[in-house]
């Protein structure tokens, strides 16, 4: 397939011709996983789809395509591991769901339930039966922020701090990797304990970003795991009849709830065996937390979910440009919490800082994992609760970052850790204009090696949402890179403005920021060129835009002078097609024109990137692999719709121009 020269910067290039391919786990361990493309919430759907019995779930943003991805395997007929058929059951509430869930546990049956925000604090009640009834089942949270002031569908930690009195262990992802794998770690401790366990991770910010995943392989799920009927007993059985869900006064009451302490004394155990064995068998290592280049680090950062990845590359950058002696740790567990290991990781340093994707302003003290965190030194400072006794405590700042999914930037990283060297603010946040906001002084590119970024601008309903992640998935799945798409998605978003990023890489993609830096800006919206869409774009880069004309000049000359100024100094090639055009005359099912303009896009993705060449694949291997990513979102629709789309691909591909740049340069 032949391919212009491609606009990534010679920096990019570099990166890409010197970074060697990261050695693969096969041969190393027993079940490395089978790598796909998926996002957060598809990982999770896979396992949940393969070892449990049903689901009770009522859909609620962030949380909804998991459930829907677990009805639609119920509807095709799959049965799981065991033979078992799937059921789905959705009633009129998160309450009644989570209540569905509790009898079937009750009656031996291994569940689980999709929820959100809201959705999981009308849970509440239920919760606190579930968990006292000790059924060990695993709800999947999409974490988003409570409506308070307004209504927000986008990633918090608030709906889980809220429920985190519940008695259900609590264990967080970063990506969609994490989601997948901790949903299996999830199951094995919560049955081998007999205590229920949330599995978390960042609303839209991982349930629906696209990245490189390793799923767990069928044989392995069935071997960790283990069957229902072996592991999971049926309280409802009349030939062995057990008493559940009593009522008790003083005389009985008090002594069943400390008695239940002998169950909770077994959750961390059960989680480290769990831990320790996934490990063992895939090579991808969990614990409760994780530090990271923490042996001498003076000032560390500690927090939970997605930013905390953008943080290791940050740290790296501080430590190799400018000397710091930063560390960050990764919280992937809050229930049980884990006091004597934060207390030895952090001890050493001179200062901490705590981020949190929620604010309690009324209590005093920090927000919830500061407060477990200041909690756990003050017991070692007495020597109290089986902590060896110290006699310092670093000092410990907080902040509050990422909510409602605000952008967590590097930016926001380094001016925290500058924070804590020059003992500033005791409390702050990040990433808005406030007076409690830390100033951003410089935004690194910290884009992996070999690292070539997008940014499209779009209308919602054009169709660019799901292309993004069809070119995730051909990068991914077709040229064996690292891949990450992630949209700003948003529930007004249809008929509106709206972005798109995506960054493919040689190796794991860290960064879960917004893009400052990319290589290839697309305006599927061409009114985006009135704006400042061009912001962000390095030298050497490229621009593709939609546009109704035929002759490159017609193009230019409506470019504002401000942009043209800007491409002629960046030395910037732009490339154009009229997308619209082509979806007109492509599109079988009149509702599909708008959506399909889009996925003309793919077409100039791959002639304006180096994936197709360097693979040293044929142009007819490399459509089958568009066609098979094409298949896996457009397949429902039928086959024509598919075949309609791949039309719209290879149109893109080859009808899409470039202004010349001798006209570039002469105007």
């Amino acid at each position: 397939m032949a391919t212009v020269d491609s606009p990534v910067k010679e920096s990019s290039k570099d990166r890409i011709a010197k970074t060697p391919k990261k050695e693969q786990p096969e041969g190393k361990f027993e079940y490395p996983g089978i790598p796909i493309t998926c996002d957060g919430a598809e990982a999770v759907v896979h396992v949940e789809i393969n070892i449990s019995h049903g689901t009770g779930a009522y859909p609620i943003t962030s949380s909804t395509t998991m459930g829907g991805g677990f009805n639609a395997a119920v509807q095709n007929g799959k049965t799981n591991l065991w033979g078992d058929p799937l059921i789905f059951m959705e009633p009129e509430s998160e309450h009644s769901s989570a209540s569905f869930c509790e009898g079937f546990a009750l009656a031996g049956g291994r569940v689980t339930n999709f929820t959100s925000g809201q959705g999981l604090v009308l849970m509440k009640e239920v919760l606190y039966t579930i968990a006292g009834k000790r059924l060990p089942v695993v709800f999947h949270i999409g974490a988003r922020a409570l409506t308070s002031h307004s209504l927000n569908v986008h990633a918090g930690h608030d709906d889980l701090m809220s429920v985190a009195d519940c008695g259900w262990g609590m264990l967080f992802a970063r990506n969609a990797q994490e989601a997948g794998d901790l949903a299996l770690i999830c199951r094995r401790a919560a049955e081998n304990c007999q205590t229920p366990i949330f599995n978390v991770q960042d609303g839209f910010l991982t349930t629906h970003t696209v990245e490189t995943v390793r799923v767990p392989e069928p044989e392995f799920m069935k071997e960790f795991i283990g069957s229902p009927a072996e592991k999971l007993v049926n309280l409802m059985d009349p030939e062995n009849p057990v008493m559940t869900g009593t009522v008790q006064n003083q005389d009985s009451y008090m002594k069943g709830k400390i008695a239940q302490r002998w169950y909770y004394d077994r959750v961390a155990p059960a989680l480290e065996e769990s831990f320790e064995e996934f490990g063992r068998k895939t090579g991808r290592k969990y614990d409760f937390l994780m530090p990271y280049r923490c042996e001498d680090a003076e000032y560390i950062l500690v927090g939970m979910g997605g930013y905390m990845e953008t943080t290791e590359v940050t740290v790296d950058y501080l430590r190799e440009e400018k000397g710091i002696k930063a560390g960050c740790v990764t919280l992937y567990c809050f229930r049980p919490f884990p006091m004597h290991q934060i207390v030895n990781t952090l001890k050493h340093a001179k200062a901490i800082c705590v981020y949190e994707r929620m604010d309690d302003p009324l209590s005093t003290t920090g927000n919830h994992l500061t407060r477990e965190i200041k909690a756990a030194f003050c017991d070692a400072m007495t020597g109290q609760m089986g902590h060896e006794p110290i006699d310092r405590a670093p000092r410990i700042y907080h902040g509050a970052a990422g909510l409602g999914s605000r952008d967590v930037r590097p930016a926001d990283i380094i001016a925290t850790f500058d924070n804590m060297i020059n003992d500033g603010q005791d409390f702050f946040c990040v990433g808005i204009d406030h007076p409690l906001s830390l100033k951003r002084t410089e935004d690194p590119d910290l884009r992996p090696s070999g690292g070539f970024s997008l940014r499209g601008h779009s209308v919602g309903g054009f169709g660019s949402v799901t292309t993004n992640k069809v070119i995730a998935t051909i990068g991914g799945n077709v040229f064996g890179k690292d891949v990450q798409a992630y949209p700003k998605y948003g529930s007004e978003k249809k008929g509106l403005p709206t972005t798109y990023y995506l960054t493919i890489g040689d190796e794991h993609i860290k960064t879960h920021s917004e893009l400052e830096f990319v290589d290839l800006i697309v305006l599927n919206d061409v009114n985006a060129i009135l704006a400042n869409p061009l912001h962000g774009l390095v030298d050497g880069g490229a621009l593709f835009m939609q546009a109704s004309y035929d002759d490159p000049k017609d193009v230019w000359v409506r470019i504002p002078k401000r942009h043209q100024k800007s491409i002629r100094e960046k030395k910037v090639r732009v490339y154009f097609c009229d997308t619209v055009q082509i979806a007109r005359e492509v599109a079988s099912v009149a509702d599909l024109q708008m959506r399909m303009q889009g996925i003309v896009t793919l077409g100039a993705f791959l002639k304006l990137t180096p994936y197709a060449k360097e693979s040293g694949m044929s142009d007819d291997q490399v459509l089958e692999g568009v066609e098979k990513a094409l298949q896996k979102y457009f397949g429902k629709r039928g086959e024509r719709v598919v075949q309609d789309n791949l039309t719209c691909v290879k149109r893109g591909y080859n009808e899409m121009k470039e202004i010349p740049q001798e006209m570039i340069q002469s105007t």
